[in-house]
């Protein structure tokens, strides 16, 4: 679901072709001068860069980086060139690198700002498929959730995401229960470390072991789900293959090329990414059995809330709960101090804790039966913020309820 916080670019298109960008959050190293009745020297973050000539450093995840993605998305959409340029003014109030999709939510935001002063038209799932393939360009190898439920979202509902084709179903989430965000304080940049692709790597190599055992067309497949979907099996059939076929222990990219038939050289040249081909072991087994049995549970928890039995929150707390365990265990993407968040959150109340996002750090979301709310607030506040410097973090951005925001949206200057 879309959480109320929210990504926000002002724009004005000028007769230049310069892209003009300026960022109100402190946290961004640039300086210039502002022009008010008098003139001053504040803090603002500005990038200025040719329109018709949009160049991404991969090795340096800045911020500008992912409105450049967003622009040039549009731009090689529709094969334009001679773009005019724009002065752009980002803000917002979703807090960076604590797995909350800031970063994605910039560059739906500049998709959308591009698309709106072009004067062209896409539907929202064209510009969410766009923008999920621009993001790319930082050099991390997200998928499309993000941008998805960015365009997609609708006020008071959530969503199932599908893809291929990209669709979304609306979820109605319990009455009884909120949703509430709380920030680890460890900051995790996906384009800064290499931990995310390293994980979509063992998964694309898991899927082509998985692929191969069964005899399918391997060097085609990429991903865990079209294993799936070429044998026409259940996830519960998944798991169980990943079983038989998937031993526990690491693999090395020796043991994977005598499983695929192939050479190291064809390894790093034809199916590891740049930032994977040093990688010593990969650890198939536990991620292939993570992902089979979370989409599983995404599936449970849909049917839960369309049954909504009387015990609703609590089942529904208990696939959370697993949820974090495998995340924990399986797929190595939580950290310390998610893990305390995490137990805090349940010992104070909440029917079930999870990390969400990336990992490594960013937050956790926690199911609170609403008459709970309030003590849960201030407890989780006490054991996890009070007691550690962490309390110096706004408590906007580190302890929060949400219920599901609609998606993106253009206002237009009368």
């Amino acid at each position: 679901m879309a959480v109320e916080q929210d990504m926000l670019i002002a724009v004005e298109p000028v007769k230049t072709h310069i892209l003009q960008l300026a960022n109100t959050n402190p946290l961004y190293p640039y300086w210039v001068k502002k022009k008010m009745k008098i003139t001053l020297s504040l803090p603002r973050r500005d990038f200025s860069t040719s329109a018709n000539n949009i160049q991404i450093d991969k090795t340096k995840p800045l911020w500008h980086n992912y409105f450049l993605c967003g622009f040039k998305g549009i731009q090689e959409h529709f094969g334009l060139s001679d773009l005019t340029g724009m002065n752009c003014l980002v803000d917002g109030n979703i807090p960076p690198s604590s797995g909350l999709s800031s970063s994605s939510a910039l560059v739906c935001c500049a998709g959308l700002v591009t698309l709106t002063v072009l004067g062209m038209n896409l539907s929202k799932v064209e510009l969410a498929e766009i923008c999920a393939k621009s993001e790319h360009y930082t050099g991390t190898e997200g998928g499309g959730m993000d941008q998805s439920i960015s365009f997609l979202a609708e006020e008071g509902t959530a969503k199932l995401i599908e893809f291929s084709p990209l669709r979304a179903t609306d979820v109605k989430l319990p009455s009884g229960a909120v949703f509430v965000i709380a920030n680890s304080c460890v900051e995790m940049n996906k384009a800064a470390t290499s931990h995310f692709n390293i994980r979509v790597m063992e998964c694309r190599l898991a899927a082509k072991l998985l692929a191969k055992h069964k005899c399918l067309p391997w060097e085609e497949v990429l991903r865990l789900e079209e294993v799936q979907a070429k044998l026409g099996v259940s996830l519960e059939e998944m798991l169980l293959i990943t079983e038989d076929t998937l031993h526990s222990e690491p693999y090395s990219p020796e043991e994977i090329c005598r499983c695929l038939g192939i050479s190291l050289q064809e390894l790093k040249t034809q199916i590891l990414s740049p930032n994977t081909q040093d990688v010593l072991t990969f650890k198939l087994y536990q991620r292939a059995k993570h992902v089979y049995s979370e989409a599983a549970r995404v599936l449970q928890f849909k049917k839960i809330c369309e049954e909504a039995p009387d015990n609703t929150v609590q089942l529904l707390g208990e696939l959370m709960n697993q949820s974090h365990v495998s995340c924990r265990d399986m797929y190595e993407c939580s950290c310390p101090e998610l893990d305390q968040l995490v137990d805090i959150c349940r010992k104070f109340g909440a029917q079930g804790s999870r990390l969400t996002g990336a990992g490594w750090g960013g937050c956790t979301v926690s199911i609170v039966p609403a008459d709970k709310l309030s003590s849960f607030l201030a407890n989780v506040h006490e054991a996890y913020y009070q007691r550690s410097n962490r309390s110096l973090v706004p408590e906007k951005q580190s302890l929060f309820a949400t219920k599901p925001g609609g998606g993106a949206l253009v206002f237009l200057e009368a």
